[in-house]
């Protein structure tokens, strides 16, 4: 039998659909996998096992009884340390949430296991998944799959690290500024970052009330699919694969995200484009001038509602934190309620020319991150190292919240470089299925 860990969630949904998976034998070589693996306390901040195995149970029961409650019943996923789990341990990578155990389980974790997904655990992440980096030497920093040394991405950087070493078959984080996008790009997965307030986010650590959202990061956008619709209490379904890209119509976003590009993430884009060409795609090219004013902003939009959420408490305590996220969230202090209502009349404005300028294309095209994965050690001890870095990580994936869209990531031929494709909001399902071709033609 090939190594189930090698297998996508969608494979091993219809292998426990035809009798040839049990899905508690999966679980079990899951949770084998993950304790023998030597970079594990850097993946996962704590392992479930108890409830892995009650629950694979659960779908093997139903499995054989042929009453299986979705696509996905007796799949193991692992969940990003900032969904709420009943009775075990949520901390969302900070001190300030030392040993904090919640009482329920966040509503789309709940979702997911009434159809049958089998949690094995929690993953490390950014701390208060406040850094796009996944630099975290509170708790744990997660590597990168292609460079054990460098940073895995944040804020969901152990979610990322679960599926790419083969520790989880899906994986889901939150993504604010890029937190689902950076880490899928840098560890070679498929991402998707869901339109704010699509799916719920009770029983979520807060950073940013109006910019945090949940999605998965996984091996395909099969995958992607079936899991949102599961986060959503939904079964999907396998979906069917898309056709080719004859006759659509993608717009190259030149504004912002290319500047200042790597050699290797350009690289990988103009290969990409070129790719989608081949498949018959039309691609144009689209300035957005109207982006910059808002993205110079950024520290209004994020920092006056991260400060709001967490000032009291870091005022406090904030001594137990590392530095640089302290300090980020403190600068948040400076800005009136005013400054931030303004600012976001401002995007407002700025997100209904984007509709009109984004309007008749399948999807907006741009490199998901302008730079490769940084060394974890030089961010710890070079300052300006670590501010470039930083900046730039969150940089493209930022225009993308800031615009207010659904956007899927997907894995290039260069390892840690992924392509993104922006829609509109609440196009999930449009980008989602735009994505599958393109995935084709990036494989082809």
């Amino acid at each position: 039998m090939a190594d189930l860990t090698e297998l996508s969630a969608a494979e091993l949904g219809r292998g426990i659909a035809s009798g040839d998976i049990d899905p508690v034998v999966l679980a079990q070589t899951y949770l084998d996998k993950i304790a023998a693996h030597p970079l594990k306390d850097r993946i996962y901040a704590r392992v479930t096992p108890e409830r892995a195995l009650s629950e694979a149970a659960a779908a093997k029961a139903r499995a054989e009884s042929g009453t299986r409650l979705s696509a996905l019943d007796g799949v193991p996923v692992s969940w990003k340390d900032l969904f709420d789990t009943k009775d075990i341990v949520t901390e969302a990578g900070t001190a300030l949430l030392k040993d904090r155990v919640p009482a329920a389980d966040a509503e789309v974790l709940k979702a997911a296991t009434s159809l049958g997904l089998v949690c094995l655990g929690k993953t490390h992440l950014s701390e208060l998944a406040f850094s796009g980096l996944g630099l975290n030497p509170i708790t744990a920093t997660a590597p990168c799959v292609n460079d054990h040394e460098a940073v895995s991405g944040g804020s969901s950087s152990g979610a990322a690290a679960s599926v790419a070493f083969g520790l989880a078959p899906i994986a889901i984080g939150s993504d604010t500024g890029g937190s689902v996008r950076i880490p899928s790009a840098w560890n070679d997965l498929v991402g998707l970052k869901t339109t704010w307030g699509r799916l719920s986010l009770d029983g979520s650590v807060p950073l940013c009330s109006y910019f945090d959202t949940v999605g998965p990061l996984c091996k395909t956008v099969e995958d992607a699919a079936i899991m949102l619709a599961a986060l959503e209490g939904k079964d999907l379904g396998f979906s069917a694969p898309e056709g080719d890209l004859t006759g659509k119509r993608f717009a190259s976003l030149e504004t912002i995200v290319l500047d200042d590009i790597r050699p290797e993430p350009l690289a990988a884009y103009t290969e990409a484009l070129e790719k989608m060409r081949a498949a018959g795609a039309e691609i144009v090219p689209l300035e957005f001038d109207d982006i910059r004013a808002n993205m110079a902003e950024t520290g209004i939009l994020y920092t006056y509602d991260a400060w709001k959420n967490w000032g009291e408490e870091i005022t406090a305590r904030g001594d137990v934190m590392f530095a640089p996220i302290r300090e980020r969230f403190e600068s948040g202090a400076v800005f009136t309620t005013e400054d931030y209502n303004a600012a976001w009349e401002r995007l407002k404005a700025t997100r209904a020319a984007w509709a009109s300028a984004s309007a008749g294309f399948d999807a907006v095209l741009c490199p998901t991150s302008p730079i490769l994965p940084p060394n974890e050690a030089r961010l710890m001890s070079d300052g300006d190292y670590y501010v470039t870095e930083n900046l730039l990580a969150l940089r493209n994936t930022r225009v993308g919240n800031l615009l207010g869209g659904a956007i899927v990531t997907l894995p290039t031929s260069r390892p840690s470089c992924g392509l993104s494709l922006m829609g509109a909001p609440n196009a999930e399902e449009q980008v989602l299925a735009i994505s599958a071709a393109v995935e084709a033609a990036l494989k082809a």
